[in-house]
């Protein structure tokens, strides 16, 4: 989609309407300031094409290129970003009021392992009937399950009652510069 938007905006060959323009060599080397028509001449001479790449300048900057090869290289950049791009999800974790440790500890192992891969965790606790007269426990419970997850994560937003559910959201640390010179260390010492 990128590549369309790059085309439009760049004029090539008898597209250049202005009289003069500054000319790139396809090497990089500065030709000076020609008329369009010469530009375009010595492009074709190159078997080549005038691209137009700096509109705004006095006089506009145009460079003598393979469009089509420079075109295909940028949509291969852009693949390549978009392939490396990480996408952080929210994973929720809902639990009600009344869960038992063990539950609790297995839901936090749950929640380390999404925080380790990257990912933001939502976890809710659920207030059912009469257990909304007591919203201090459900601070509490989110309490103690951001405590189990400490180590990795720290506290993105702290619990907040929204409707029937209280939310809290956790993110997962950097990674601590310590643990590298830790290593320059051992090996120091090896």
């Amino acid at each position: 989609m990128e590549v369309l938007a790059i085309s439009k905006e760049m004029l090539l060959n008898e597209e250049i309407r202005d009289r003069e323009v500054r000319v790139i060599d396809a090497d990089g080397a500065q030709l000076g300031i020609l008329s369009s028509r010469e530009a375009l001449r010595l492009a074709e001479e190159k078997n080549l094409d005038l691209v137009k790449i700096a509109p705004q300048a006095k006089p506009p900057v145009c460079r003598i290129m393979d469009y089509g090869k420079f075109r295909f290289e940028q949509a291969k950049k852009e693949k390549e970003a978009k392939k490396n791009q990480r996408v952080v999800e929210i994973k929720e974790i809902r639990m009600s009021l009344n869960i038992d440790t063990h539950d609790l500890e297995t839901k936090a192992g749950h929640a380390l392992q999404f925080l380790r891969s990257g990912d933001r965790v939502k976890v809710t606790v659920r207030f059912r009937g009469r257990e909304m007269a007591h919203t201090e426990l459900g601070k509490t419970l989110l309490g103690r399950f951001a405590a189990l997850c400490e180590g990795v994560s720290s506290v993105e937003k702290q619990p907040k009652l929204e409707g029937r559910s209280m939310s809290l959201f956790l993110v997962a640390k950097p990674a601590p510069k310590e643990s590298t010179s830790k290593g320059g260390n051992q090996n120091a010492k090896a």
